[in-house]
């Protein structure tokens, strides 16, 4: 941290001034040399008249301090009364030590780019798919199946496809209208699940309410379950097994390693439950760092919608690290952070900005007032989002790799 030049000069050398002067032993160095013998009918005289000397020497060594406190001669030192003026001094001086840090000028916090996390991880995934292929293996491939017309899921699956291509993982996408049956979106994943070709398997998320996730998410063969949903990958995660991590939850994983943000011992608030995000969240990062699928040994708390306000803010003012990934846009502000607290947000909401009346996506967080506040942040776009897609395409090319081995 650092301190504003003038006030820190200031303020360290009048400390500094009254910790020497305080002290006894910095008093008794003071002490003039023993005057020359003199006759008794003078000595009283001449050794009142040096005390005297003696005391405005000293204090106008220490001018700055005199409206504080008198120095007192050794030969009254241990007197009540100024062991009582010492103690109050002492006082004094830890209240500018105290004064000077709470003063001091503070920046803002360190925001993570996801993106450019993100292009770091691209170049490892790049590396292990020419592997792949020069060691004579197909090429990884991701089959996506997108249902209806939504049009956020359209944009998440290009976003996908498109970072397949740039990777050099192949992909298509097959897509089916709304009123798909939950019996033919079944028959269609069981026979992607056969085809050897496809290495890593999703079904784009939501999906119509006729149609049962669970039994979707169920259906994909854990081994092609790029997004981690199955229930035997969630119950290897819970296990502290390899598996298939959830992308986003992996991603948030991904950024605080990254990162060089601590985790072990450290307090952590997990807004959010979800079976997808907030649950996984809170499994890697309070599991042992020793385990099979290595965790983050951190004390963590989950917060939901029926957590009240007034706790939510007693549990984040006591976090060291706040996952914001409940869905509710500006839940997170800075009168809820702890100084210098890591805030990874994973929130997606599309409000419309009252300038332009068009769509723009914000976090959880109140980016703009918790930076002052945070030791990191992430920026919502920019933060988690590139780095779910790119964990996502990690584990097409584990995918790949687990299916050589079987």
């Amino acid at each position: 941290m650092m301190h504003a030049p003038l006030s820190v000069t200031t303020s360290q050398g009048m400390f500094s001034m009254c910790s020497t002067a305080c002290h006894p032993s910095a008093v008794a160095s003071l002490d003039p040399p023993p005057p020359p013998s003199l006759p008794p009918s003078r000595a009283r005289t001449h050794t009142r008249t040096t005390h005297t000397h003696t005391h405005t020497n000293m204090a106008a060594s220490v001018s700055p301090l005199r409206s504080s406190f008198r120095i007192c001669s050794p030969l009254t030192l241990h007197h009540h009364c100024c062991r009582a003026k010492l103690r109050t001094h002492s006082r004094k001086c830890e209240s500018q030590r105290r004064h000077l840090h709470q003063t001091a000028t503070r920046h803002a916090a360190v925001v993570i780019s996801g993106t450019e996390l993100a292009r770091q991880l691209h170049r490892e995934i790049q590396r292990d798919v020419e592997e792949l292929v020069a060691q004579g293996n197909m090429r990884p491939h991701l089959g996506v199946v997108l249902v209806g017309d939504d049009p956020a899921s359209r944009t998440y699956v290009k976003n996908k496809t498109r970072a397949a291509s740039i990777l050099g993982i192949s992909s298509d996408t097959v897509v089916r209208p709304s009123s798909v049956s939950q019996e033919e979106l079944l028959e269609l994943i069981d026979k992607m699940n056969r085809d050897w070709r496809v290495s890593g398997l999703l079904v784009q998320l939501p999906l119509p309410e006729h149609i049962n996730e669970r039994a979707v998410c169920n259906a994909i063969a854990p081994e092609k379950d790029v997004d981690g949903f199955h229930i035997v990958n969630i119950g290897k995660l819970c296990l502290d097994q390899r598996s298939m991590v959830p992308a986003t939850p992996a991603a948030v994983w991904e950024i605080i390693k990254r990162a060089g943000i601590e985790t072990v011992g450290k307090n952590v608030l997990v807004a959010g439950r979800s079976k997808n995000v907030g649950m996984p969240i809170a499994m890697l990062l309070h599991t042992d760092r020793n385990h099979e699928r290595p965790g983050g040994d951190a004390t963590v708390t989950i917060a939901h919608r029926c957590t009240p306000k007034e706790q939510l803010k007693e549990l984040t003012s006591l976090a060291d690290i706040i996952i914001a990934a409940a869905g509710v846009p500006g839940l997170i502000t800075a009168d809820m952070v702890k100084e210098g607290a890591a805030v990874i947000d994973v929130g997606i909401n599309r409000i419309q900005d009252p300038k332009t009346g068009k769509l723009r996506l914000i976090g959880d967080v109140d980016f703009e007032g918790v930076k002052q506040k945070a030791g990191f942040i992430t920026p919502v776009p920019g933060g988690v989002g590139p780095m779910t897609v790119a964990m996502l395409m990690k584990n097409t090319v584990t995918a790949a790799r687990n299916a050589l081995m079987h």
